[in-house]
């Protein structure tokens, strides 16, 4: 009988394990195309990127520890990169899919991304990362489901719909690249609020709606994200609450909400459960931040409509929209915020609790002070932090750092980390992140307009919001017991977010705004997280496929000391 126990215990161990690391290769193959259409009355025609034809574009639907490739075939006609929006690429930022990692996929080209789910969970969301294309399309869902070993900490739900609500505008994106070049275009925003690629409901000449079916007595999980550009918006459900279960990978405490402010990049998990009459019932977007014109009616094409429709329903949607929170109530945004907390005791990528990764006693190895503003550099307007704009370089970061150490690329830690750069100027600039250190990342944001930031490779650990200045006896505000992680985060116009990150993932990682103007104008850098050893565990190799450009070009390779970018100052 001993034996017998001490051979179960070892087969139940083995057969643990092998749950633990099981994974399989999940294949996609996206041919992307720019196609000509109105996707909203009123629209000039415009073009919109699309995948096999979708828009949104396919999900990408995977477990924990799962290998996706994609095959992506550019048929635009400029360059392409997609970037994996809170998906942490570990060990490998080669496939991030952003400017200072990829070499850009030219058109008529073809390549394959290929990343790992690797220990996460949760709801994100893909997009185009470069020349503005995210405002024409190009974007989608990504779903990580737990592995069958890991329990949920809620009942299964009887079905999942992904809700992917964004801003659109009417001009086309190119349009607004050159736009955005202009000291003196002032008009220049987002005029309706789209779901999932549909216009409001009840909007004039509309084909077509967002509307999901539900039966009465059931609970769905609803992943929401926002695609937009710029707009955060506050989500709610005529005569319907919603349960707060998960966001960008950590399941939270479950609190019940009327409503739901959702920032750009980020994306949540709420529970509905259809205990109304059967009808058809608003899901409602409107934006923060923002004077509506009317914003309450059903004409207003930047309240965004959908219809929960339960299956045996026989009445259309009626009487007013379920009205929000006001707008301009930064105070109910930020208690909210503060409310979302981790679940200490449930399991999510990993059988043991998410609490067991506690910051309590965790020591800082350094702090950045990051103000997001705006300037005029040489007549151009441009976002900034800490008074400085990126400038994109021919050559990626990741390519630099790889062959010569990032020689003539880029500086490394000359960027002021903690202090505003007197005059505003372009740079090319990276700084070090420690190895297995903890960062402490406080945002300051100076402009009058939201923002949200978002850490390529890693999680935020959101320990604060404050007002005006923050100081190091700011740190008494925080909460060190259960932030919430998550892979963005906002930033109220004139205060402050605090957040900490562990950098245990080597590599070159984009640190950006996720509002589309600031980063496309310069509110971005990079954090180069490196380990001197070579060992592939810390870091891997670059990809058989990895793609060349700007001074690795073997066209332009002899003249690569020429094209060496001037320092930013």
């Amino acid at each position: 009988m001993q034996c017998f126990m001490k051979w179960l215990t070892v087969a139940v161990a083995i057969i643990f394990r092998m749950a633990e690391v099981r994974c399989i290769d999940i294949f996609h193959e996206w041919i992307v195309t720019s196609e000509n259409t109105v996707v909203h009355p009123a629209s000039n025609i415009q073009p919109v990127i699309k995948i096999n034809g979708m828009f949104p574009g396919p999900l990408i639907n995977s477990t924990t520890n799962d290998v996706i490739h994609v095959n992506v075939f550019n048929n635009l006609d400029e360059p392409l990169l997609f970037t994996w929006n809170g998906i942490q690429q570990r060990l490998n930022s080669w496939q991030d899919g952003v400017s200072g990692t990829n070499c850009p996929i030219e058109p008529g080209k073809n390549w394959t991304y290929a990343f790992q789910t690797k220990d996460q969970i949760g709801t994100y969301s893909y997009f185009p990362s470069i020349n503005f294309q995210k405002a024409a399309g190009g974007f989608g869902p990504i779903r990580v489901n737990n592995r069958n070993v890991i329990l949920v900490p809620f009942p299964k739900p009887e079905a999942e719909f992904d809700l992917l609500i964004g801003d659109w505008m009417d001009n086309s994106f190119k349009d607004v690249r050159t736009m955005l070049q202009d000291e003196l275009s002032h008009d220049v925003y987002p005029k309706v609020f789209l779901m999932n690629g549909k216009a409001p409901y009840g909007s004039p000449d509309s084909t077509s709606y967002e509307s999901f079916t539900v039966s009465k007595g059931k609970t769905y999980r609803l992943r929401i994200s926002n695609v937009g550009t710029l707009f955060s918006f506050n989500f709610r459900i005529q005569k319907h609450q919603m349960v707060l279960v998960e966001t960008e990978g950590s399941y939270t405490n479950q609190i019940t909400l009327d409503s739901l402010d959702v920032h750009v990049g980020q994306s949540y998990s709420v529970l509905v459960t259809a205990n109304q009459d059967e009808s058809d019932y608003y899901m409602v977007a409107t934006p923060k931040l923002f004077n509506t014109t009317d914003s309450q009616s059903n004409g207003s094409s930047l309240v965004g409509k959908g219809i929960l429709h339960y299956e045996n329903s026989m009445s259309m949607a009626n009487g007013p929209i379920p009205e929000g929170p006001d707008p301009f109530d930064i105070d109910f945004s930020i208690d909210q915020a503060r409310s979302i907390r981790w679940n200490m005791t449930a399991g999510a990528a990993r059988p043991n609790p998410q609490g067991t990764f506690n910051v309590t006693n965790i020591t800082l190895t350094q702090t950045f002070v990051l103000h997001g503003s705006k300037a005029i550099i040489n007549g151009v307007p441009v976002y900034t932090v800490n008074n400085v704009s990126y400038l994109t370089p021919t050559t990626p970061l990741k390519l630099a750092d790889q062959f010569t150490n990032g020689s003539g690329v880029y500086q490394l830690d000359v960027f002021p980390v903690r202090s505003v750069k007197d005059g505003a100027a372009y740079g090319v600039f990276v700084v070090t992140g420690v190895h297995k250190g903890w960062i402490e990342i406080v945002f300051k944001n100076d402009l009058d307009d939201m923002d949200s930031w978002h850490l390529d490779g890693f999680g935020f650990y959101v320990v604060g919001f404050g007002e005006g200045e923050w100081t190091p006896a700011s740190r008494s505000t925080y909460n060190l017991h259960d932030p919430v992680v998550r892979s963005t985060v906002q930033v109220y116009p004139g205060r402050w977010t605090a957040v900490y990150a562990f950098l245990d993932n080597p590599g070159m990682w984009n640190l950006r705004s996720q509002n589309l103007f600031h980063w496309y104008m310069g509110q971005e850098l990079y954090i180069r997280v490196h380990d001197a050893d070579p060992n592939p565990a810390k870091e891997r190799p670059p990809p058989e496929n990895v793609l060349l450009c700007g001074i690795f070009d073997e066209a332009i390779a002899p003249v690569a000391s020429a094209l060496a970018p001037e320092p930013g100052w």
